[in-house]
């Protein structure tokens, strides 16, 4: 599954059974269901949830009772004479709630957000990512700033704690129940919990490999899925500890030439040290709202991404991501929400098979 997003379209494809879904009036046509079976391939992988029953059978599948709008109504009125089901959008987003809420084995899993460059959006996408998991899933997710030179990624947040990395580490003796720990982390209001990084000015160095693996013990006891925001310096010793207990890693890419060669150079030195499942694994996101991505061929940095990533998302240009400060999800692009649970569930699926 490719997913593209930008300022003028969306491409999802995701196939119901009936038609394809498609949120642009501008995208290309999707292959259909008849040239599905003719033999027409998919070259990306979906979530596991998006095949169902209606999708492939050829039999009658019996309807479930629509769940909400105009069906619903209808449903409603007719005493459940007409039922139509629910609609296409209704069933897509039911799918992708369903693949982001699989249950991943062998908790917890750990998801490096990284790239080579600074500035490209790491810190936005730890945050979409977080709150897209964090307000499906039913266990528990959190965020790390693990930046050893000062992070962001509370800032992005509603501070209900003023606790940081440093705490956590100096205290953590202290900690020996869930309770105890969420003194430490701010919860945003989709359900994420956030660690952030140290703010002393005067620390040389905010966070090291010794004090990841304090914090990473931790988190390991109460968590099921912990998202990693990594600093710039992928052979400071803090990334050396993540990417040991990666098991998935997302390459935060900008949209300018520049950028792409950098997330690119990323991938080429995470296959170099030993990280190639991760590399063959990974996702890679396309921040389009870095500047120089007009003056760039898309679809071409994409393509170079999807022969050696398992998959690609385009994040839009958003005003409210722009404006660098508190998120709030629910007041997002809608394209942005969606690029956001596209990513999750290409992430979950990808922790499912390991």
């Amino acid at each position: 599954m490719t997913v593209s997003v930008s300022t003028t379209e969306i491409v999802i494809p995701v196939t119901t059974g009936e038609i394809p879904i498609q949120l642009s009036v501008d995208t290309q046509a999707l292959p259909t269901r008849r040239e599905r079976k003719l033999g027409e391939s998919v070259a990306h992988p979906e979530p596991v949830a998006l095949l169902t029953p209606d999708r492939v059978l050829d039999l009658e599948v019996r309807k479930d009772a629509p769940s909400e709008g105009l069906n619903r109504i209808l449903y409603n009125a007719t005493l459940g004479l007409v039922n139509r089901g629910d609609s296409p959008a209704v069933r897509h987003r039911k799918a992708i709630d369903m693949s982001i809420g699989r249950r991943v084995g062998g908790s917890p899993r750990f998801v490096a957000i990284l790239t080579r460059k600074g500035g490209v959006g790491k810190t936005t996408v730890t945050t979409l990512l977080g709150m897209a998991l964090a307000r499906v899933r039913d266990d528990r997710v959190i965020a790390i700033d693990a930046n050893p030179d000062r992070g962001t990624l509370a800032e992005r947040f509603v501070r209900g704690s003023q606790y940081t990395v440093r705490d956590v580490v100096n205290k953590a003796a202290t900690i020996g129940t869930v309770t105890d720990f969420s003194n430490f982390v701010s919860r945003d209001k989709s359900r994420l919990d956030v660690l952030a990084s140290d703010t002393d000015p005067l620390l040389s160095e905010a966070f090291d490999e010794n004090d990841f693996n304090v914090v990473a013990d931790i988190v390991s006891r109460y968590y099921s899925i912990a998202l990693v925001d990594c600093g710039t310096g992928i052979v400071h010793s803090v990334m050396r500890a993540t990417l040991q207990r990666a098991d998935a890693v997302v390459v935060v890419s900008g949209g300018s030439f520049d950028e792409a060669r950098l997330a690119a150079e990323t991938l080429t030195w995470l296959d170099a040290n030993g990280y190639g499942e991760l590399v063959r694994n990974a996702v890679v996101t396309i921040n389009t709202a870095t500047m120089g991505t007009n003056m760039v061929k898309l679809d071409e940095i994409e393509s170079h991404f999807k022969s050696r990533v398992r998959d690609v998302v385009r994040i839009p240009y958003d005003p409210l991501l722009a404006a660098g400060s508190v998120v709030d999800f629910d007041r997002l692009k809608p394209v942005t929400r969606e690029a956001a649970r596209i990513l999750a569930a290409l992430v979950v699926d990808g922790l499912r098979d390991n």
